[in-house]
């Protein structure tokens, strides 16, 4: 005799005791998202490096760091090798990169600087992007980082092995020159939503592309966000991806949002709300994640910078809950984790 037959919502997950793996359906099969382990020093972090900030020279070079699974305060990390602002950032298990950056008004980087994520000093050289980017975003799986778009307004991705320090080289292009885009990865995709293209009068876009990280090569069209958004920012388990706040009007009206999507990085198609941050946001400092929540941090609301930590539950749609606070006000930084992406 078959037993029944039993409905299983898409999404689900499940811990396999047999495999020791974390599982989700994907409404055929269920489907492995990562061996189950504890993670380095206790859980997976967060770190925030650099940004604007209020006061003169509006730049810092401080990093910050969270327990994502622990709801408190940021604490110090240390220190890159200069201040700058407008970062992309990546990692894998043990190392995280902070990528570019704008080092002045109008002046941009090309430095790319390493840490340790488990052990707390200041950020080492590693090498140097194709170009000197700002406004630029970065991605990962567990061993390749890739940063795509920037300004000056480019459509270049570039990439480099996480653990072997170097010069960055071509990955491929966007379908479009673009600054301030959004990113998220699973352990196979990359994904990257939206930004401000100057063949739109320097407008938002809701476009959404993805490329396979392990390999070189153009973007692919994945579908839309549910509007047009510049400035905000991204995060992911190994299944959904949650990305948005910053700029939702033309240019130069800036108004700010609050409202997030959400996609199934595995699957094509277009992005569903997902719900609000606590705080309309112009800009979002960066947004880090283990396997079950986001922690979006900072910001620049269009009248003063937050240093505001919200987070969310990536498979449960829903509002922003107060996470505690960066360590300083401040906006238009960089961050990553040992967790984002399926890798915690």
């Amino acid at each position: 005799m078959s037993l029944p037959q039993v409905d299983i919502p898409l999404g689900a997950m499940r811990f396999n005791s047999d495999s020791q793996k974390l599982e989700y359906w994907n409404g055929s099969a269920w489907f492995q998202i990562k061996t189950f382990s504890p993670n380095l020093d206790g859980g997976v972090r967060g770190l925030f490096g650099g940004g604007e900030t209020p006061s003169s020279p509006n730049r810092t070079d401080t990093i910050d760091f969270i327990t994502i699974s622990t709801a408190g305060n940021a604490t110090d990390f240390g220190n890159l090798s200069a201040s700058r602002a407008l970062m992309g950032g990546c990692a894998d298990r043990t190392r995280g990169l902070f990528l570019g950056g704008r080092t002045a008004p109008g002046g941009h980087s090309e430095v790319i600087d390493f840490v340790t994520i488990s052990s707390t000093g200041n950020a080492s050289d590693f090498g140097d992007l194709t170009q000197s980017r700002s406004r630029t975003s970065g991605f990962n799986n567990s061993t390749r980082g890739v940063r795509a778009g920037g300004e000056p307004f480019t459509d270049t991705m570039d990439f480099g092995t996480i653990q072997s320090a170097g010069n960055f080289i071509d990955f491929g292009n966007l379908v479009s020159s673009r600054r301030e885009v959004m990113t998220a990865a699973s352990p196979t995709r990359g994904i990257i939503a939206c930004g401000q293209d100057p063949s739109s009068g320097n407008q938002g876009v809701n476009i959404i592309e993805f490329v396979t990280t392990a390999t070189t090569g153009n973007t692919s069209d994945f579908g839309d966000a549910t509007r047009t958004r510049r400035g905000g920012a991204g995060c992911s388990n190994s299944v959904r991806a949650v990305f948005g706040t910053g700029y939702i009007a033309p240019a130069p009206s800036n108004t700010a949002s609050s409202e997030l999507d959400y996609i199934t990085i595995a699957t094509l198609g277009n992005a569903v709300n997902f719900g609000d941050l606590i705080y309309d946001r112009l800009e979002t400092y960066a947004a880090v994640a283990n396997d079950t929540r986001g922690v979006f941090g900072g910001g620049y609301t269009g009248s003063a910078y937050v240093n505001t930590l919200d987070y969310i539950q990536i498979m449960t749609t829903g509002n922003g809950v107060d996470f505690g606070d960066l360590s300083q006000v401040r906006g238009g930084g960089g961050g990553f984790s040992n967790g984002n992406g399926g890798l915690g």
